[in-house]
């Protein structure tokens, strides 16, 4: 896949062998904002990151990763919605300030984005911040320590990172930097 395909397709196929489902979806991407599309085996198209992701999630048979209760899969909406609009090229220093801030307030009480269980938004949320969280410096995953939790946490979820790169969280600091 080329860089030219846009993030949201990474996603997606990554999000499809998480699911187990077997890979031979065609996608493609619609306009220069790269909005996903989706081909389906009935000669329809569906478009949309959090629509498509949401299709293959029922395609897999799991629907508990959409939540379970009314205001469960509200929450999970709520986020899909967030990831969208709010990630989903934002690059610059601010908007990304802003939205980590938002995510370490949100997340103090919670183990996952939908309180107690793991969803559909936690995954497109980390798919979506992995490049971000990488490149961050220590002092900045320290500043976002909810978000580094919640964040280490995922990536440790069996069968999510994949190929992606292990972003490593220091607990304590064993080394030094003097010369």
């Amino acid at each position: 896949m080329s860089a030219a395909a846009g993030p949201g397709l990474e996603e997606l196929i990554l999000l499809e062998t998480l699911l187990g489902l077997k890979k031979g979806n065609k996608y493609g991407v619609r306009e220069e904002r790269k909005i996903p599309v989706l081909q389906t085996n009935n000669g329809s198209s569906l478009t949309g990151l959090t629509t498509i992701a949401t299709h293959l999630v029922k395609q897999a048979k799991k629907e508990q990763l959409l939540g379970s209760t009314a205001e469960e899969k509200a929450i999970v909406q709520q986020w899909l919605e967030y990831r969208v609009t709010q990630i989903a090229g934002h690059s610059n220093k601010e908007d990304i300030r802003i939205i980590l801030k938002d995510l370490n307030l949100y997340l103090e009480d919670k183990v996952y984005l939908a309180r107690n269980n793991f969803t559909l938004a936690d995954i497109l949320m980390y798919y979506g911040l992995h490049h971000i969280i990488a490149e961050l410096t220590v002092q900045e995953k320290e500043k976002y320590l909810n978000v580094s939790r919640w964040f280490n946490h995922i990536q440790h979820y069996p069968g999510i990172r994949q190929h992606l790169s292990n972003v490593v969280f220091m607990k304590n600091r064993l080394y030094t930097n003097a010369h």
